[in-house]
This record gives C-alpha cells, structure tokens and sequence, in this order.
C-alpha cells in the first residue's frame, strides 16, 4: 500500500455523477481522538454554459460532441485547459438534451457489457456519422482526467498522482469490467489504485457520518441489507454483524446481479407516458425527440419527487421546423404522473416469492446495454433475499437462520433514486410486510447517509481504514470462480460433450492473496491464444480452489467473458503444447488476475480476461 500520501481521495464514477471526496490523513490521527475527522468534497470545475465556469459537487457523467458551428473554440476553455478535446458535464448534458444524437450517456454501464467490444468506438450509440465516436472505455478515461485536472488545479503541491486513490464500483461488476475500469484509471494517470465496491463504500461513509454512536445502532446478530438505486443500475449487497474479542466486525456475505434498472429507466418511462399523452392529442414524436423528453422528464422528477408542493413541472419538447409540428411543443409532467409511474410500475407491492419475469429475447435485437426484462425493483429485491437464503450458514453466531429468504434486520439506502422519501418508504413497507408475514422483526432503517455524495466519501474514509485505524468491511472477492473443462466423452448426436466447472478462485478470497491449481494440468498452444470458458457464483460458498464440479442447479453458475492466454515463443517452437498449471490470485487493487505456470519452469505467463472481444 502507498503510505506516502498526504491525502485519501475516493471517486464515485457514477454513470450519472461523478464525485471527488477527500481527507487529510496528516490531521486524520488527531481528529480521529476527537471524533473529528474532516473530510471534504471537491468543488469540480466544469462549464454550465458557452464560456461559463461553475464549480459543483457533482460533474455529470455525459460527454457531447460538438459540431463546431454550436459553440465557438473560446467559450470551452477550462482553468487547466484552453482547448479541451471533449465537452464533459454539466453544459454536455444540457446540450445533450436537446440534441441527443451528439450526447454520450451510461459509459460505465457499457464498460461492464461484456456483449460489446468496449475499446471500440461506437458511441454515442446511432448517431450520424459525422459525429466523432469514442469507445466506453475511452468515455470513463475523460470522466477521470476531468476529476484528475480538477483536482490538480487546486492542489498543485499534491498531485492526485501521488495520492491514495479508491475508485468505486458496483459489487456486481465482473473481473473483466473491474480490470477495464484500473486499466482507464491507469490511463488517466493515476497511480496509486484500488477499486471498492459502492455499497461498502456507503457502510463506510455511514460510519464516519455516525462516528462512535454506529455501534449503538447495530448490534452483534444484525443484518445490513445496503439498497443503492442510482441512475443506471440497481446494486444489493447482505452485511453481517459479528463479534470478535469484544469487538463488532462487519462481513460482507452477498451481493446482487448486475441488475441495470435505475433513474435511467425511471425517466424513460415517463418519458414514453407523455409521448402516449401526446399521440392521443394526434402529436407524433419522433425517436429524437423521445430521447429529449427524456432528459426534461429527469429534471422534472427530480423536482416533483424533492418538493411536494409542486403538482407539475412544464416540458419544452424540441421541434425541427414547420414539417413536423409547426410551432414548439409543450406539456407538462404531473405529480400523478410520476406517483403512477414510479411507485406503481418500479416499486409494486409484491410478494417476497414473487420475483422477475425472464422472457425469451428475439433472435435479431439491436445494439444496445442489457437492461432489466422486468422493471419491478421489489421482485429484484425479493429474488436477491430468497437466493441468499443460505449466505449465513457458515457465519458463526447465524447457524439457525432459516426461512425462504434471508431476513435483513436493518437497512441503509443509497442512490439519487432513493433521496425521494415516496420511493424509500414504499421499499422499506415492502420489506417489512416481508418480514412481518414470515414472524420476524421489521427492519430499522439506518439514517444519516448522504445519498448523493456518501459513496467518493466513504472510498475516501476507505483509505484511512486501510491504514489500519477504524473499522474494515470483511468480504474479499463477491464470487466463487470457476473454469469450464469439457468432459471426454464419446461422440454422440445431437449432445454436446459435458462441461465440468474448475474452481479457480473461492467466494471471500482476500485481496492480495494468492493460490496455484496443481491437480489439473492444461496444454496450453505456444504462440498462439487459447481461449477458456469463464464462470461466476455469488452462491457458492463452500467450493475450494481445485475443486471440481460435476453439476450445479440452474442459477448457480454464470458465464462470464473468456479467458484467453497467448504464450510467447521464446525458447519453444509455435504450436508446441506446454504443460501448465493455473494460478489466481487477487491483487491489491481488487482485480483478479489469473496466469499459466508451467509444469517444468519458472516462468508465469498472464491469463487476461478476454475484454477486447464481442
């Protein structure tokens, strides 16, 4: 670990907002007695309008591509920057919003899709081709030289590239999106790295908010159910309270699929209720201007669900001249509008057996990001609590948990989607209607968190925790992972030969350790890439690095990106085949890293997840 920093400074690289916390860990021992640590967030530098600089909490993660006759070369000049190659934040988004096609949204949720080539330039997705395309992983290097540049303008005795760095991601990203999201990190610069999961992130920075009464508010036997509903995904994640010599230690038990459902759907929907309004006043829309409305019904919300004295909210729907409508379109956003939309048709009051609807996709789809099939967030939540039902089982103090879903006994919310007090307790009933009808206690909710802001807080107190002061969320990696070894069989028509699962790194293996796979050899081709078919779990627990695994139920297992190895040459002739033994270790940063150590040598060659292919 890098212990020459002065500062800690956590990122929360929302697909929405990003955000820049920070804390001096010089004064951080001395306030730490006091119960006073002072932590901060980063004013960010961006334009909010042609040739006009405002510094916000939050920098919009939206990217625009300009034509240049929309905004002339001096009105883009930055405080670092005279020239800057791309418009990002706050006057991106307002552009973006009525001119959609230029408009670059969702890069992280895009960097975790593991169905595209995410070093390929094709956003933003569908527009002309006149308007310069960047690839997702080249949208997420912008956002974080941005917050590099704004940081370094303030702070030019202590460049962000000598300082402890904690990047947030969703608990739910897979090895291949948690390497991509270091490897943009790598690129823009920063050097001293590690990723933490956005839900620990918000314990963490609900612990400091708390100080020393959080431990009056939970207790030994406790579970955590953490709700993060931010603009673009939906994360979930189990954290349970034990006891060690006195103490209370945290442990992360579960996490959730990579569900993307969030505000982005949100506003979506009430977009397409307003395009119904209108096409039965006989007002068409056209494609570009629902992706407008869009953005005017976010804002719109935002309004209606802070406030609730107002009723409704006018929009302004863009128009391109005579041929379409004839004058600007306007209406309006209502606050039965967004109450029948959201809590109705997001959050539905439903049973805890009643969980998402999967339905069979056409064979033909377009591109674009894997969204939720079912937009219900409670049936997510309830198929997240039945399918962690044994999370407990081999925690000491939880053995005779039971029931048909596991049973959070508190609960701490997060996301810009929950800051509408409607939604948090419509979710908060639901869970405790859960509870109730199965005999248990309802749930506590744990207040205090700031919804917008908690997670770069949290990274940031992240990195005074790991210094070994305060409290640290035990957990390790979130699944089990397995590769997939095909059974030798006869051939038989019409059956595939069988496919056996090697585990190859265990659910809670810690970060920085590392284990080799010495009872299965593989033959790897020298010089040319063999590929491997890759698994995860967030089930089970129990497997060993090494095991085997015959069968697994359905759920159990899912296939992640490949694995694909290229061994050099040096030494060997092309296409020789050379015994290897597999090795995975988790690294600092929070990456898994997996590499081919063969049978007679000393070499170790890397076993890269395979990010670069659709």
């Amino acid at each position: 670990m890098f212990d020459k920093s002065r500062y800690s400074i956590g990122i929360d690289l929302g697909t929405t907002h990003c955000v820049l916390s920070y804390l001096d860990l010089q004064m951080a021992d001395e306030a730490a007695k006091a119960d006073t640590i002072k932590q901060e967030v980063l004013h960010i530098p961006q334009l909010t309008a042609p040739g006009s600089i405002d510094e916000q909490l939050q920098l919009p993660s939206f990217i625009y591509q300009f034509h240049e006759s929309e905004i002339a070369s001096d009105d883009l000049a930055l405080p670092w920057n005279g020239t800057p190659g791309q418009l990002v934040g706050e006057l991106a988004r307002n552009m973006g919003s009525k001119t959609p096609i230029r408009l670059i949204s969702s890069a992280k949720s895009w960097l975790c899709h593991a169905g595209v080539d995410r070093h390929s330039a094709f956003l933003p997705l569908e527009s002309p081709e006149e308007v310069e395309k960047i690839s997702p992983f080249e949208a997420t290097i912008t956002y974080l030289e941005h917050l590099k540049s704004s940081w370094n303008y303030s702070n030019s005795d202590n460049l962000i590239e000598n300082q402890q760095v904690t990047i947030t991601i969703p608990a739910s990203f897979d090895p291949a999106a948690r390497e991509l999201t270091a490897e943009a990190a790598r690129a823009a610069g920063f050097q001293h790295l590690t990723l933490l999961e956005e839900p620990q992130a918000a314990v963490y920075s609900w612990i400091h908010q708390a100080g020393k009464t959080w431990r009056e508010q939970v207790m030994v036997g406790d579970i955590i159910l953490v709700v993060d509903i931010g603009g673009g995904t939906t994360d979930l994640s189990l954290i349970a309270v034990t006891e060690d010599e006195g103490n209370l230690i945290l442990n992360r038990i579960a996490v959730g699929d990579h569900i993307l459902l969030g505000g982005d759907n949100m506003d979506l929907a009430l977009a397409y209720r307003i395009k119904a309004r209108l096409a039965e006043q006989g007002k068409k829309l056209q494609a570009w201007q629902v992706l407008a409305l869009t953005h005017g019904c976010r804002d719109a919300k935002e309004t209606l669900l802070a406030d609730p004295s107002v009723e409704s909210v006018p929009l302004v729907v863009p128009s391109r001249g005579s041929s379409l409508m004839g004058s600007t379109l306007r209406t309006e956003l209502t606050r039965q509008d967004v109450e029948q939309t959201l809590v109705e048709g997001f959050f539905p009051q439903v049973s805890v057996d009643e969980h998402p609807a999967h339905n069979p996709r056409a064979a033909l789809t377009k591109l674009g990001l894997p969204y939720a099939q079912d937009a219900a967030v409670t049936r997510h939540l309830a198929a997240f609590l039945s399918k962690q039902v044994d999370a407990l089982k081999d925690i000491e103090g939880f053995e005779g948990s039971s029931g048909s879903f596991i049973k959070p006994s508190a609960i701490l919310f997060n996301g810009g989607v929950l800051k509408a007090p409607v939604l948090a307790k419509k979710i908060l009933n639901i869970i405790n209607n859960w509870l109730s009808s199965d005999g248990a206690e309802a749930a506590r909710l744990l207040e205090g968190a700031d919804l917008d802001l908690s997670v770069a807080k949290g990274a940031a107190y992240y990195g005074y925790v790991r210094q070994g002061k305060g409290v640290r969320i035990r957990g390790g990696i979130a699944n089990a992972y397995y590769i997939g070894i095909e059974s030798s069989m006869p051939a038989v028509p019409g059956m595939e030969p069988a496919m056996q699962a090697l585990c190859i790194a265990p659910f809670g293996m810690e970060e920085g350790t590392d284990v080799i796979i010495d009872n299965e050899e593989f033959g790897l081709i020298v010089g040319e890439p063999v590929r491997f078919r890759f698994y995860g779990s967030a089930t089970r627990r129990e497997d060993q690095s090494g095991e085997m695994m015959e069968d697994w139920d359905d759920g159990e297992l899912e296939e992640l990106p490949e694995i694909q190895a290229t061994l050099p040459i040096e030494g060997r002739t092309k296409g020789e085949i050379v015994p290897v033994h597999l090795a995975a270790a988790v690294t600092e940063v929070g990456t898994l890293r997996l590499e081919a150590v063969p049978v007679n040598g000393d070499e170790r060659w890397n076993v890269e997840l395979d990010v670069r292919d659709s």
